[in-house]
């Protein structure tokens, strides 16, 4: 096993890291922006470049969660997780036709805002309340157990509950003071150094392993195949569409943490373009993260646990001094997705709650409750990020829970806006109704292991059922007043018209350009690694 101690230098890495891009930087934009109020505070001020918006996207994304369980999962399952890295790149190409231009046209801060203005505001609360909890209790969760993990393998004395509210405090911390700006403006920075990072460690692993012919015979024989069998236990192929795309939907359509930067976007061409750039930045992935893990079958065939994977490979590989850049990657993705999901928790408790509730509170007083918000939403992810390791991986946990409970929440923003007919009263019955059964499907397969049901079919399964529910509904009430959601719902010639007086520009910055490239890479990609 590799020496996992670190040398002063290292340390004082990690320390310089922090305190420059967080503490200085987030005393800095907490004192450029105070005086621009709730939408200088949640949104940026909707002044985001695309170029911003497209790196933060991906940080968003690449969390600390995301480091450690693609690497752990091509260690245990081979690259067949790359398929939640690939799809995205679909996913965001209809997120930037479709979704987005509803969402700038009714100029929304929250998703659950936008079921407000297609259905009514029980959607609106019920969505919102299911947001906090899935970003405190997975998202926020799953990064700091992430963090942790590594941070216990190098200082093995401090307990993993102390080192969890350490990591989350810097971050709470962080939000408190430079709101949604300081987000984006820190993930540009740590965009560069997940990249650096990542890219270093896997171009060394490469040069380690002993032969590819040595990875092959040590890893099962589907390790490096994208489409599995439909039996196969981990990614069978109707998964895929039963499962990876339904949480995709979900994750990069929907939830607030992530779509937050795209509402405070310049202006549509900025919002598509950063998604784009987004789907992009994904597709590496399976060089930097997947496949060192995999290679890591060769090297270490006897892990205790395959979260380990990345930071094993790290303390191996890295020379002392260079680990302090490593662990500086690390809490780059890990802080990243941290500030996104405490500054959406806190937008979605202040705007979705207490503005709707105390429409007449200023705004001063809101990005007051919004940061005192932001450190409670930080302590209780504290509290929960130590129960993810009664599960096998952090990657399980991550995609089994979501497989289950945000199938209702795709179905009611799908057909709100494909399907004018879908009323008020089935928006609010689909996700009353839907996400509690999804969170007990989850308890008796995932937890009690009552019943044996794959994951990935159990979205679909629950996609379908809370559909029924939407049209059911539907078509037991009266039509909705089309009026008054006509800026909600597709229409033909919406999206040619929702250019909103953007001015010409040449063909290389049509949208409809940069998807067709996106998406004829993505598929190369994919036929290569069937």
């Amino acid at each position: 096993m590799p020496d996992f101690s670190v040398t002063t230098l290292d340390i004082v890495v990690l320390v310089v890291y922090v305190l420059g891009t967080r503490i200085a930087l987030g005393w800095y934009l907490a004192w450029k922006t105070r005086s621009e109020g709730s939408e200088g505070y949640f949104l940026a001020g909707r002044n985001i470049s695309w170029f911003v918006v497209g790196l933060s996207f991906y940080v968003a994304n690449m969390s600390g969660s995301t480091f450690v369980a693609l690497p752990a999962s091509g260690y245990h399952d081979g690259i067949a997780a790359y398929n939640y890295e690939w799809i995205p790149a679909f996913i965001l190409v209809l997120f930037a036709v479709f979704f987005l231009p509803y969402y700038l046209k009714v100029e929304i801060y929250t998703a659950p805002e936008f079921l407000e203005r297609r259905y009514d505001r029980r959607s609106r609360y019920a969505f919102s309340a299911f947001l906090l909890v899935a970003n405190i209790f997975i998202d926020a969760a799953a990064a700091l157990y992430a963090g942790a993990t590594v941070l216990q393998v190098i200082f093995p004395r401090v307990p993993f509950s102390l080192t969890v509210l350490a990591i989350s405090s810097i971050a709470g911390v962080y939000i408190f003071f430079g709101g949604l700006r300081a987000v984006v403006i820190n993930d540009a920075i740590q965009a560069v150094m997940i990249f650096f990072g990542g890219a270093v460690i896997a171009v060394m692993v490469y040069m380690k392993i002993p032969s590819w012919q040595a990875v092959v015979e040590a890893s099962p024989p589907e390790a490096l195949s994208l489409v599995r069998p439909a039996d196969d236990p981990t990614m069978p192929w109707p998964g895929m569409l039963t499962g990876v795309l339904v949480i995709g939907i979900y994750f990069w359509c929907a939830n607030q943490f992530i779509i937050q930067r795209a509402l405070g976007a310049r202006n549509l061409d900025h919002g598509r373009w950063g998604a784009i750039f987004a789907g992009l930045l994904k597709l590496p992935n399976l060089f930097i993260l997947l496949l060192p893990g995999v290679m890591a079958t060769a090297l270490y065939p006897k892990l205790e646990r395959p979260d380990l994977v990345f930071p094993t490979l790290a303390f191996d590989i890295l020379p002392v001094g260079f680990r302090g850049l490593m662990l500086a990657a690390l809490a780059a993705a890990i802080l990243s997705s941290l500030e996104a999901i405490f500054n959406s928790a806190s937008t979605l408790f202040t705007m979705d709650f207490v503005k709707t509730m105390r429409p007449k509170t200023s705004d001063d007083r809101l990005v007051t409750i919004g940061r005192i918000a932001t450190l409670v939403f930080m302590l209780l992810a504290a509290a929960w990020a130590p129960q993810i390791r009664h599960f096998p991986t952090l990657w399980q946990y991550l995609q089994s829970i979501l497989a289950y409970v945000t199938p209702p929440v795709v179905a009611v923003f799908f057909l709100g806006i494909f399907w004018k007919r879908a009323s008020a009263r089935a928006g609010f019955a689909t996700l009353a109704l839907g996400i509690p059964l999804g969170i007990t499907g989850w308890v008796l397969a995932e937890v009690a292991g009552v019943v044996e049901f794959p994951y990935l079919y159990a979205a679909g399964v629950m996609l379908l059922l809370s559909a029924a529910i939407t049209a059911v509904v539907s078509w037991a009430g009266p039509e909705p007043d089309y009026g008054r959601i006509r800026d909600s719902v597709y229409r033909r010639g919406f999206v040619r018209e929702a250019g909103f007086n953007l001015p010409k520009r040449p063909w290389y910055l049509d949208y409809r350009y940069q998807s067709a490239g996106l998406l004829a890479l993505t598929t190369a990609i994919v036929i290569w690694w069937w």
